[in-house]
Parts: structure tokens; C-alpha cells; sequence
């Protein structure tokens, strides 16, 4: 049976080493003269925001900083964005950094160029107006926020992630150097990775995919399974970082189009409530869902295991979609991922409040099994 389908990313992306030399140009041929760099602190630190500002001022172009950005950036944190913006006069957008950085600055752009608060765009397409020029620095392997048209935003009245889907906040021009992402240390690399996987699966099972997503979606896990372990391992090994970039840009082409399901609707309440790491979170609960799942994507369950490298030969179906579950977890557990939500600090008395919220997340709509209350909290616990 067809369905109809759209497909959305951004006009160019960059890829392999050292393509962030071309930032300056690509700033010129967007026509901005002075961008907003949103970042946040770590990245200073480090000295990537510096050397984007290098770039940037080798060739004459203006700019102004904020690297206020937070991990899990909240309404707030928006709203500190938009006034560096004005405040400086700038005229475009650059994000710098991981999901968080990107996030941040998607919501910017979506109140400077749409006005009312970041909360007003909480759902599906609710801009009216395009964003600034805005280019995307991806330096982790894991959330593909540099090019997705997905935005969360933390807010902080209720403790909600608001998941923003709107078209408009695709970048124009996304960059993944490898180079860039040689020092990530091993916990983020495997956070960020499992991230990715968690990207791919959830959108090769959605009940949105598509042909074209699900050839990302599984190239993805081909890649990631083949190259997170080393990247973890070794990370200044650019083959790997290569790969992990490739494979973390396809699972978002995945995601972003065929949406996601009840592993990031989980996941967005505990990043929420307890501002834990989103890919930690996502790995936890991963093989949980999947198992809840898989009565409902049985055969595409049995691909994914394939795609991860197990043996299927002679394995009857419902085996073969079991032995993806297992192989989610021994690569999770080969990269270091915490075993429980319980050593994350996850008290039961919250998940009642977590169920409530995960069931109105846009990403539930998509999973492949209608789930009620009582068998959401079931997997919340299972993973305590």
C-alpha cells in the first residue's frame, strides 16, 4: 500500500576533513554579514569557537558570540540567544557544537524571525516566517540536529521538553568535519553514537518510513556497528570518525523524515526532568522498547539485526528480530552506557508524571505499536 511521503534537509552539507575552511565563503554566498555564533562554553575552552572566529575574520566578516548555550537548553537559555542576537545586529545564524548548541540556536532563529516565545512553536510546522541564513557546525557524531527539522527545547515551567518539528528550522548549509571531532572524549563519542543507533532503528521501525528512509536508516546501523566500538576505543582514529559522521547524518536524513517513536517520547521526559544526557538516556531505554515493539515490526526487526552484523542463518523470524535486542545491548554495553536509570538518579514516584507527558510527545505518534499508561510505566521500570 503507497503512502505519501516528504523529505526534508538541508540545500548543502559538507563533508570530510578540514571542509570547515570553507565557512567564510559559504557565509559570503548566504549573504550574511555578521552571524551569531551560538555555542556554549566547552567548545571555547576547547578552542573551536576560536577557531571558527579565526576563519571568519580572515576574510573580513563580522561577528558576535554567545556561548551561553546549556545542555538540555531550556526556554530561557532561547530567550538569552535572541537577545545576543539584537544586541549585536547580526544578520545570520552559526551553531557550534553538538544537539545542544544546534538547539539553541533553532530557537533563536525561529523567535527572531517569528516573534511570541519558543513555546508558541511546540508541534508540527506552527513558523510562518523563514529563519536567518543559518549554517550548522556539527562536532559530535550523534544527534544530526545540523540538519534536521527537529528543535527540543526544555521548558522550564513544567520541566517538558517541547518537541519542535517545523521545516523551517533545517539549516541552509550543515558541516560534519572529522577533525573536529577527534577529541571528543570516549562517554560522549558513546552517548552520541547510541544516539545515532537509537535514530536509525526508531525510524527503519516508524509507521512513516518510507523506501528512502530505510535505506538510511539501515546503512546507518551498518556503519555504526561497524565503527562506534573503535571510535570509542580510539578517538583520534578519523576512519571511524569519518564513518560515525556519515552514519549519524544518515540516521537524522532517517529520522527526520520518518519520524521517531516511544524510545525519544521517554526519553525527551527524563532529559526534562532530571537534565540527564540524551543519548545515556536513549540507550537505556532502547532495547526495552524494542522489546515491547517487537511484535509489531517482527520482520523489520530481524533486518535490523542483520544490519548489525548477527547471523541469521536458519533463525526463524521472531528469533531472528530477538537477536537485534541482544545486539543493542552488547553494543551498549561495549561502549560503556550505564546498565539502569536507577544509577542516573531516576526515582519511581516520577514516572506516573514522565508516562503522562511521553504519551502527548510528538514522537509516540510514530511507533509502531500503540502503547497505553500501564505498558509505558512497565518499560520505564524495566529499565530502573
Amino acid at each position: 500500500m503507497s503512502q505519501n511521503a516528504s523529505f526534508f534537509m538541508p540545500a548543502v552539507s559538507l563533508f570530510g576533513a578540514n571542509v570547515v575552511s570553507e565557512l567564510a565563503a559559504r557565509v559570503t554566498s548566504l549573504g550574511g554579514k555578521k552571524p551569531l555564533i551560538v555555542t556554549d562554553k566547552g567548545m571555547t575552552e576547547l578552542g573551536y569557537t576560536k577557531q571558527i572566529t579565526d576563519l571568519l575574520e580572515q576574510a573580513d566578516i563580522a561577528y558576535a558570540v554567545f556561548d551561553d548555550t546549556i545542555p538540555n537548553p531550556t526556554d530561557k537559555n532561547v530567550e538569552q540567544g535572541v537577545d545576543a542576537y539584537k544586541n549585536g545586529q547580526c544578520d545570520m545564524l552559526i551553531s557550534l557544537g553538538g544537539g545542544s548548541a544546534h538547539d539553541c540556536c533553532k530557537g533563536v532563529g525561529l523567535v527572531i524571525s517569528n516573534g511570541g516565545a519558543i513555546a508558541d512553536y511546540e508541534g508540527l510546522d506552527k513558523s510562518k516566517v523563514n529563519l536567518p541564513p543559518y549554517i550548522a557546525i556539527n562536532t559530535t557524531a550523534g544527534t544530526a540536529s545540523e540538519l534536521t527539522r527537529f528543535t527540543i527545547i526544555t521548558n522550564t515551567s513544567n520541566h517538558v521538553k517541547m518537541a519542535i518539528v517545523d521545516w523551517r528550522v533545517t539549516p541552509d548549509l550543515a558541516i560534519n568535519d572529522p577533525l573536529m571531532m577527534v577529541n571528543m572524549p570516549p562517554s560522549l563519542t558513546a552517548a552520541t553514537g547510541m544516539d545515532a543507533l537509537t535514530h536509525a532503528v526508531e525510524a527503519y521501525v516508524s509507521t512513516a518510513a518510507n523506501p528512502i528512509t530505510d535505506a538510511c536508516a539501515l546503512q546507518a546501523i551498518r556503519l555504526i556497528s561497524r565503527y562506534l566500538r573503535v571510535a570509542v576505543a580510539r578517538g583520534d582514529d578519523l576512519e571511524a570518525r569519518d564513518r560515525m559522521a556519515y552514519a549519524q547524518y544518515l540516521a537524522g536524513m532517517a529520522f527526520n523524515n520518518a519520524s521517531l517513536g516511544h524510545v525519544h517520547a521517554m526519553s525527551h521526559q527524563l532529559g526534562g526532568m532530571y537534565d540527564l544526557p540524551h543519548g545515556v538516556c536513549n540507550a537505556l531505554l532502547l532495547p526495552h522498547v524494542c522489546e515491547a515493539n517487537l511484535m509489531a515490526a517482527q520482520e523489520r526487526y530481524a533486518d535490523i539485526a542483520e544490519a548489525l552484523g548477527e547471523n541469521l542463518e536458519g533463525l526463524p523470524e521472531r528469533e531472528a528480530a530477538e537477536m537485534a535486542v541482544e545486539a543493542i545491548r552488547c553494543l551498549s554495553d561495549d561502549v560503556g552506557i550505564p546498565h539502569t536509570l536507577s544509577e542516573l538518579g531516576v526515582k519511581d514516584e516520577d514516572i506516573e508524571t514522565m508516562v503522562k507527558h511521553a504519551q502527548q510527545d510528538v514522537c509516540a505518534l510514530t511507533n509502531p505499536r500503540r502503547l497505553n499508561d500501564k505498558e509505558v510505566a512497565a518499560i520505564f521500570r524495566a529499565a530502573m
